[in-house]
């Protein structure tokens, strides 16, 4: 009996922020590797989940929501978008029943590229009547898209729909990776990112975009991982807030990251962490270089 051909391929997931991609991306892989909160532009890298079976093996790649860059962290968190797009085999646009066309170059770019675009339509669980399918005619009479795939990733209600179609637009291809590889990111790189998701639900306003954690010690025994890592800020006066009254606030950041670290590496961790000042760090291309944006 003739084996089923073998196909392998990168997906982009792409879109503005706050329509889900990041949840989208968790579904599709069975596994918790982008950051969720409710506040935009958590998402700072280019992070990819990936999916093996027996004939298939699937790249997703979740990117930073697309704005339009207001200083250097931007600039390099938009370069992480383009480069998704240099190795795409299919673009997933995801989209939700709130966000509209505002983007001239964007859509421009989605008609021009020569692989299949698939407009996801997150959220369908919150639609009120015709209120999903009103907003994929309205996608629609703006892009010719190749495939339309209506799903709720956070209630995982059509996410094999869109699997299969993803599958059906692949390309023959041998895999790229081991079979066993679920993410091209080391450890460490999940520890800051969890580490800066618990930010990002504990504190208010700017103070969570002006974090950045970086991981300075792994040390793993057959009982234990013993985790060190920095968390910088732009301002002394933020310093201040991230650690708290009695260090109450740092604390329960630690403790919640703590769990979910547990969780990831099933594993018993000690994490100590540390408050740092890198003055607008985010403005900066030699301290963005430093912590691993590039563009």
């Amino acid at each position: 009996m003739d084996q089923k051909p073998h196909k392998a391929g990168y997906v982009s997931i792409i879109g503005k922020p706050n329509v889900g991609k990041s949840t989208l991306m968790n579904a599709m892989v069975g596994e918790r590797l982008s950051i969720i909160t409710s506040k935009a532009q958590t998402t700072r890298h280019r992070i990819m989940g990936i999916l093996s079976g027996d004939d298939f093996q699937i790249i997703y790649s979740d990117t930073p929501g697309i704005i339009k860059p207001e200083y250097e962290l931007h600039q390099s968190m938009m370069s992480f978008v383009s480069s998704s797009f240099e190795d795409a085999d299919v673009i997933l646009f995801v989209t939700d029943l709130y966000e509209k066309y505002d983007d001239e170059k964007q859509i421009n770019f989605l008609k021009s590229i020569d692989v299949p675009v698939v407009l996801v339509m997150n959220k369908i669980d919150l639609a009120k009547g015709s209120q999903a399918e009103d907003k994929v005619a309205y996608w629609k009479e703006i892009i010719d898209f190749d495939q339309v795939v209506m799903v709720s990733a956070l209630e995982n209600q059509n996410i094999e729909l869109l699997f299969e179609k993803i599958i059906a637009a692949l390309p023959e291809h041998p895999a790229y990776f081991p079979k066993d590889t679920l993410t091209d990111k080391p450890e460490r790189f999940f520890v800051d990112e969890i580490i800066r998701e618990k930010i990002f639900l504990n504190y208010k306003k700017e103070v969570p975009y002006s974090c950045e954690v970086v991981t300075t010690s792994f040390k793993e025994d057959e009982k234990i991982i013993r985790i060190s890592a920095d968390i910088y800020v732009e301002r002394k006066s933020q310093k201040g807030i991230i650690i708290g009254h009695k260090g109450e606030a740092i604390k329960k950041v630690g403790i919640a990251a703590r769990m979910d670290l547990e969780k990831f590496f099933d594993k018993q961790v000690f994490l100590e962490t540390f408050v740092k000042v890198e003055q607008d760090w985010r403005k900066k291309a030699t301290k963005l270089k430093r912590f691993g944006y590039t563009h």
